[in-house]
């Protein structure tokens, strides 16, 4: 096992295209690291210099205590697992797990005992004679894990493993993943563009965007106290809802002001925001952090009118779509109910659970001020 660090990483293209950005990381030995992020945020990119199939166009890249930016990918002691399984067609299961170890000139007994011992982690002893045409996708891609694991490497690397899977298998192999880095905690870089994989797989988080990291947390911390309005906006389905508008102080209470009404944010003016009246903000609250009501029973400062649009029932919760007074969307998870379309409501959001933003999209990374701040850092309160 070893640390992964990254020093400043970059990667530029011809024509003068960056895919990440100055990129620092330190990956702990033993940790279990997901970047995530949209096509394009330079995830891959990452993951593939660290494997060396892609040069460093500049910044440090350490395995261990090692400075790998030259070495050859076979002298980096990893292991990568691809989308597409990259399995030899015309071998057996146990000649694809067996192969990277012949060409290390393994010796026999020992490649059978460690394919024997990666065969019955995985499960795979029954398939060991067959080819891979003759499994199905989840079996070749228990193939692709077991291949690796022989190897036995420092850090394992992770390509989007499960995106050719259907939905079922999707959730059964990430588990198998979870369990195999319990039990061999053998440092693991995992990239995936599905955020579900991201919260339920990571130690930590690493959500990326235009080839720079905009948070690095633990999922729990990321999904609650986002960075900045692109990771709020990213992470959660259906997304954060945001609502464009100002704050205002009246009779010594904090407000926000929008198109929809107006929504109390504390119950004492905010120190972080003392003298900042009129300032244009966006206000996001989550879909599951809103509660419907009855329009009779609509609380001033709590609540937002709005009509039922849209129902998306998923078991026991349902998804609400919502158009508000002045025409926004609004987007509530609630427990499933019988909830008519065209019927007026009351969305009820408390204070502690809206965030505020600057009003651009991302906004500057260099000075993120404002980022990520909900109402108990704004009164500089523990988040």
């Amino acid at each position: 096992m070893a640390s992964v660090s990254l020093q400043g990483i970059s990667k530029v293209y011809p024509g003068d295209v960056h895919a990440v950005r100055e990129l620092d990381l330190e990956i702990r030995d033993g940790e279990f690291l997901v970047l995530v992020g949209p096509s394009g945020c330079g995830k891959s990119t990452t993951l593939r210099m660290i494997a060396g199939l892609e040069n460093i166009t500049g910044g440090t890249l350490k395995i261990g205590d090692r400075v790998v930016n030259d070495l050859h990918p076979r002298d980096r002691d990893i292991a990568m697992v691809f989308q597409n399984y990259a399995l030899y067609p015309h071998m057996t299961v146990y000649d694809n797990m067996a192969f990277a170890l012949k060409m290390r000139k393994v010796p026999k007994v020992q490649i059978k005992e460690q394919i024997k011992w990666a065969a019955a982690m995985l499960g795979l002893e029954p398939l060991l004679g067959r080819k891979p045409k003759a499994l199905s996708g989840g079996q070749r891609q228990r193939v692709a894990l077991g291949r690796a694991i022989v190897r036995k490497p420092a850090v394992f690397l992770f390509d989007e493993p499960l995106s050719n899977l259907d939905a079922k298998l999707r959730v059964e192999t990430r588990a198998e993943i979870k369990r195999l880095h319990r039990e061999l905690n053998t440092t693991t870089i995992y990239v995936t563009h599905d955020q579900e994989e991201a919260m339920t797989l990571g130690d930590r988080v690493v959500v990326m965007c235009d080839g720079w990291v905009r948070q690095a947390d633990s999922p729990l911390s990321t999904y609650q106290m986002p960075a900045d309005r692109f990771v709020a906006g990213f992470l959660g389905m259906p997304p954060m809802n945001f609502f464009e508008g100002h704050l205002e102080t009246a009779d010594g209470q904090l407000w926000f002001d929008g198109r929809d009404g107006r929504l109390r944010l504390d119950d004492a003016p905010s120190v972080w925001l003392q003298g900042e009246s009129r300032r244009p903000i966006v206000a996001g609250f989550r879909p599951e952090c809103i509660e419907l009501l009855d329009t009779a029973e609509g609380v001033e400062g709590q609540t937002i009118e709005a009509t039922v649009q849209v129902t998306e029932p998923l078991g026991s919760t349902m998804d609400v779509y919502l158009q508000t007074t002045a025409g926004n969307r609004l987007v509530c998870r609630t427990a499933a109910s019988v909830l008519e379309e065209g019927k007026t409501v009351a969305a009820r959001v408390l204070a502690e659970n809206i965030h505020i933003f600057e009003p651009n999209e991302q906004g500057d990374l260099k000075s993120p001020t404002y980022y990520g701040r909900n109402l108990r850092t704004l009164q500089g309160q523990p988040a």
